[in-house]
């Protein structure tokens, strides 16, 4: 498998920074599409994408496309795909997700189901088998339709890269960590810059913003599914990616990263959970309510989650909520603000309108990235060594 095709998935929205994201590993970009990215690679790719990428769902590692409008087609098709190249005689197989958009084979029970009887036949027929053990390693599969094609393959992953392993407390509406990172590499934001989120919930944002600035792989301190396929991927390429992860990190930084909630426990609960990710030292966690925010220093940014009020009660809140966030905003001279929220009237309380606006779907909710831009700070004129 000297060449294979990769999909990751990721937020709708957000496919430009993933893209950027996988060009910047090194690999060749085949198509972008809505909510996924697909790329080609090696066998190294494969590991390198799971530990290394910041903003993708999962890595799917493609096995086949084909069209099919009746489960009969469905059946033949899966069929024919190569299955031994993947799945092991004692290989434990299943469809763990089968989707369908605007297709006429819609019912993902049904797709499920004849997936496995069509990957059973092959393999009985390749093995010369009438009976699969499946005591060995896990290749769980993934099938996709949209407009009668599909995308067959198998998750090399496990649970979503969302799931750094640091985050053991969580707040009561807590952000994804994918989702975080997407949207900090949105913005200038740099490691020698200021960050602030004044709603940090469980401390998503700034552990985030830390492990960009140390340069921490959001990968390499957890396990993945395809770590076991050893018929497939060699042990080595995932020492290799785990060990070049290693290498680049740098946590002897200074950063100015801050973090505050209004909840005590929910602030201690964020510095456990950057204390697992290794970033406890890079960020500054207080309980300040938001009527206290403010810094002395210019040019920072102002990077947070606030309160959708998805729930009735909580709607009539918002408008000074959010007029608070505006006026706290004004207040800190020569700073930019980014905000994820599904609240429609958030520019019309802030008082002010976006320079941008992002539509970004946070699982099956409409969200909007508002960014308030604020003056790049001067160059620093470096003076010349006299010769």
């Amino acid at each position: 498998m000297s060449r294979i095709e990769l999909v990751a998935p990721c937020h709708f929205g957000l496919e430009a920074v993933l893209k950027k994201e996988i060009t910047e590993l090194g690999y060749e970009i085949v198509r972008v599409e809505d909510g996924r990215v697909t790329f080609c690679g090696d066998e190294e790719a494969l590991c390198r994408a799971n530990v290394f990428l910041r903003t993708a769902e999962r890595i799917l590692l493609k096995v086949g496309d084909l069209r099919a409008v009746t489960f009969d087609e469905l059946f033949e098709g899966i069929k024919g795909l190569p299955w031994e190249n993947y799945i092991p005689k004692d290989g434990k197989f299943w469809v763990a997700k089968a989707s369908s958009v605007k297709s006429r084979l819609f019912s993902p029970s049904d797709i499920q189901s004849i997936v496995k009887k069509a990957i059973v036949e092959r393999l009985k027929a390749v093995y010369g088998l009438e009976w699969f053990p499946e005591t060995g390693a896990e290749y769980p599969i993934r099938i996709s339709f949209m407009k009668d094609e599909a995308s067959v393959c198998l998750d090399t992953t496990g649970l979503s890269l969302h799931k750094r392993g640091y985050r053991t407390m969580v707040s009561k509406a807590p952000i994804k960590e994918t989702l975080a990172a997407a949207l900090l590499l949105l913005t200038p934001w740099r490691k020698d810059r200021i960050l602030v989120d004044p709603f940090c919930g469980s401390g998503t944002f700034p552990i985030e913003a830390a492990m960009i600035a140390a340069n921490i792989a959001p990968g390499m301190n957890r396990s993945f599914t395809a770590e076991k396929w050893t018929n497939v991927v060699g042990r080595r390429h995932w020492y290799a990616a785990v060990d070049e992860a290693g290498d680049l990190v740098d946590d002897r930084i200074e950063t100015d990263i801050q973090g505050y909630d209004i909840d005590g426990d929910i602030i201690r609960a964020a510095r456990q959970n950057a204390a697992a990710a290794g970033v406890d030292h890079l960020i500054h966690f207080q309980q300040r309510p938001l009527a206290e925010l403010s810094h002395p220093k210019k040019y920072g940014f102002l990077v947070s989650n606030p309160p959708y009020g998805e729930r009735l009660e909580e709607k009539s809140q918002l408008p000074a909520l959010y007029t608070q966030i505006g006026e706290r905003f004004r207040e800190l001279d020569s700073w930019s603000m980014y905000l994820i929220t599904s609240y429609e009237d958030a520019e019309k309380y802030i008082g002010r309108k976006a320079d941008k606006n992002r539509k970004i779907y946070n699982g099956m909710l409409k969200t909007y990235y508002y960014q308030f831009l604020g003056p790049k700070p001067p160059k620093i004129k470096r003076q010349e060594s006299a010769e």
